[in-house]
């Protein structure tokens, strides 16, 4: 049983779920105690057998359990978990050891495992009336159902990137009115490639990342990329318009300005890893799609176009369907479908023979594939596109990303308002995880769509539905 609150520090109590969306939640307490109620333990078993990341999870989480108890004699004063947690966690563990019952009331069923470990909770609660004792759960009723009963519950908030998405980088920025007054003096400008460059110094640079976006509207509107920023001074260039017909991408032109900043970083080889986020419409696959096919089959940098996504269905799955895995994949790749219908007609001169060629000679470079069988791949020179990445867990997004080799580049496209998967959020989706954790990198581009381009009845509709 817990040691007396001599310490006061808190006393958390375990849900399954948390366990079984992070097996490592066990060393994620600091200071804190905690407690693993047997109910937990019978649910981990029940979740153990399958493939999938939940079972996988609960696996990891039974060995972890196992590796803290097995070279103990007794855990009735809990375990220390200070040598399991390289000392990032300096609580104890503690198994119930013993039965409890609880008083939930009479019309909560104890045969319900949720109501049994509300009842170890309030059972704790009372036992260790100068400790706060916090229920630790992913499941919202579970949470709910602890308040009712005037028990301390919580999310579990660890594997959150950031507490409030609108604090995401969007990888642009509006510049102030007053920007060339207070970062002009002493600027360096000069011309190559077409392209204008700027040295500037000023109060701003220090909050400037490499490739985000700055941009005034205005009279003399500016949009250009920072390319570095050393020290005290940033060098800027002007970015490639591409809403210009002359640069099209595979007949495709930019309709706004964040549009030309996505293909900017698509288009360029420099920059191996592109995120880009937006809502429904906004044109994410089909900018990626259109700047992959010209570099595959026009610059020849890649040699195919890799796409993936993640098959959660928003309705009813659709079992196990015939064919190869290209052919399964088919009916979540509609979007992919949609778009090469658009970057198809771009070519009227072709006539229906050319046309027709056009589509078979873009279907033999493009690749679908499954999540499912990517782990040990390695993709050499390929254009590898994740879409719905919304729904990726952060340990997933790690295996994908990582599959990159020499010469690959990886577009990862979400649209975090809009997850499938059971127990993500906005603030712990995997595509928050990589836009956060990849800011900064030289390597890195990042666009957050704004304005949806699909017809005004979409955008209507967006706006008031």
């Amino acid at each position: 049983m817990p040691r007396k609150a001599a310490t006061l520090t808190k006393l958390f109590v375990l849900d399954t779920n948390v366990l079984m969306h992070d097996p490592t939640s066990l060393y994620r307490f600091e200071e804190h105690d905690v407690y693993v109620p047997i109910a937990t333990l019978e649910e981990l078993d029940q979740h153990k057998k399958g493939m999938n990341e939940v079972s996988r999870n609960a696996r990891q989480a039974s060995r972890f359990l196992d590796e803290i108890v097995s070279k103990l004699d007794s855990i009735e004063e809990g375990v220390p978990l200070a040598p399991h947690s390289h000392n990032a966690a300096t609580g104890r563990l503690f198994l119930q050891t013993q039965a409890i019952t609880g008083d939930i009331p009479l019309s909560l069923p104890t045969s319900k495992v949720d109501n049994q470990i509300l009842g170890v909770v309030l059972f704790l609660s009372r036992h260790y009336p100068k400790r706060q004792v916090i229920l630790v759960s992913k499941d919202i009723n579970m949470r709910i159902k602890a308040r009712a009963l005037g028990l301390p519950a919580e999310d579990y908030f660890n594997d959150k990137v950031l507490e409030d998405t609108d604090l995401l980088y969007a990888g642009l920025r509006e510049l102030p009115a007053n920007f060339w007054d207070t970062h002009g003096k002493g600027m360096e400008s000069w011309q190559a490639n077409g392209q204008t460059y700027y040295r500037i110094k000023g109060p701003l640079v220090t909050s400037l990342l490499p490739n985000e976006f700055v941009f005034q509207e205005g009279p003399n509107p500016l949009y250009a990329k920072v390319l570095k920023v050393e020290g005290k001074q940033a060098e800027m260039v002007t970015v490639r318009d591409f809403s210009h017909h002359k640069n099209n991408v595979w007949g495709i032109t930019s309709r706004n300005r964040e549009q030309n900043f996505a293909l900017n970083v698509l288009m360029d080889p420099e920059i191996d890893f592109v995120t880009l986020l937006g809502q429904a419409g906004t044109g994410k696959t089909l900018l990626t799609l259109a700047a992959g096919l010209a570099q595959v089959l026009d610059k020849k940098i890649y040699t195919e176009i890799i796409m993936t996504r993640v098959t959660v269905p928003v309705g009813e799955d659709i079992g196990f369907l015939p064919g190869t895995e290209e052919e399964k994949m088919t009916p979540w790749m509609g979007a992919l479908e949609d778009n090469l219908d658009v970057l198809n007609k771009s070519d009227d001169d072709a006539g229906e023979w050319g046309r027709a060629a056009t589509q078979d000679l873009i279907r033999s470079r493009i690749k679908v594939k499954s999540l499912n069988f990517m782990r040990g791949r390695t993709f050499l020179n390929k254009f590898l596109i994740i879409d719905e990445a919304q729904n990726l867990t952060p340990k997933q997004m790690k295996t994908l990303i990582t599959r990159a080799g020499p010469g690959t580049k990886v577009v990862c496209l979400g649209n975090i308002s809009q997850i499938d998967t059971p127990y993500l959020t906005e603030g712990s989706s995997g595509l928050t995880y990589v836009v956060d954790h990849f800011k900064g990198w030289p390597h890195n581009g990042h666009v957050t769509l704004q304005r949806g381009e699909r017809s005004r009845l979409a955008d209507y509709a967006a706006e008031v539905l």
